[in-house]
């Protein structure tokens, strides 16, 4: 049950990264949800933040829409 409530956490997490306005923002938010997904799945902190930060910053540069 908590796995579910922090993946369902780290998911809206990753649906507001689309909704900030630059890519420090969006790589902000990144960070936070990969680090919160990498708790969950008892992965590195660090390295899910790292990850979670690379994609924010350039989900809008590969073309998702999701990305303003």
């Amino acid at each position: 049950m908590q796995f579910s409530k922090i993946l369902a956490g780290a998911f809206a997490l990753a649906m507001l990264a689309g909704c900030q306005w630059n890519d420090l923002h969006r790589a902000g938010l990144g960070a936070a949800t990969g680090a919160v997904v990498a708790k969950a799945t008892s992965g590195n902190l660090l390295t899910g933040a790292v990850i979670g930060a690379g994609a924010g910053a350039l989900c809008d540069d590969v073309g998702m829409r999701i990305c303003n």
